[in-house]
């Protein structure tokens, strides 16, 4: 999961604003902020415009645990998730030389956002999403080949959003949504 940027006065998206809204629901759930706090910090989520503002809505809750996290790690070889399989909501793929392939399309996504961290060295990568997904990699960094995206001109806003971050070194990532 990327972190709030350091510069206080960006502005936000609504993607930063979810996710706000999604720590603050988690914290509730969890105790940890009573449902007048969460109604306070609700409303300055909401009207917050720039990083600032949002992360003063958020501070003192408690750090996400580290379990939030799904890592999948090979140093070679092929990482493959396909057919049905619970896609956690953040999850992170490390692999020196293999090549990668998440297929969502079949997938149970149980979040209205999920964040796949890369960090690959050489190989590609190719993720199909499902078809009603909005994507954004805009935080993913390439060493040497663009990734290959073609947005959905009828995309419905009801899906997924699927965040990819990360670093790929050599290879390429191909991005897609599923015929049906």
């Amino acid at each position: 999961m990327t972190s709030l940027p350091e510069d206080p006065k960006r502005l936000i998206r609504e993607d930063d604003r979810d996710t706000a809204v999604q720590r603050l629901q988690d914290a509730y759930a969890e105790g940890h902020v009573s449902h007048e706090e969460l109604d306070e910090r609700l409303h300055q989520v909401l009207i917050a415009g720039t990083h600032g503002a949002l992360a003063s809505a958020l501070d003192s809750l408690p750090a996400r645990s580290a379990g939030t996290t799904s890592t999948i790690a090979v140093a070679g070889g092929r990482i493959q998730r396909r057919g049905v399989w619970r896609v956690p909501r953040f999850l992170k793929v490390e692999s020196a030389f293999g090549r990668v392939h998440l297929d969502l399309s079949r997938a149970v996504i149980e979040h209205a956002a999920v964040d796949i961290e890369l960090q690959l060295g050489t190989g590609r990568a190719k993720i199909t999403v499902p078809r009603d997904a909005t994507v954004d990699f805009e935080d993913l960094r390439t060493g040497w080949k663009d990734s290959v995206y073609r947005n959905r001109r009828h995309s419905h806003s009801d899906g997924p959003r699927i965040r990819i971050s990360g670093t790929m070194g050599f290879g390429r990532l191909k991005i897609r949504h599923a015929r049906r």
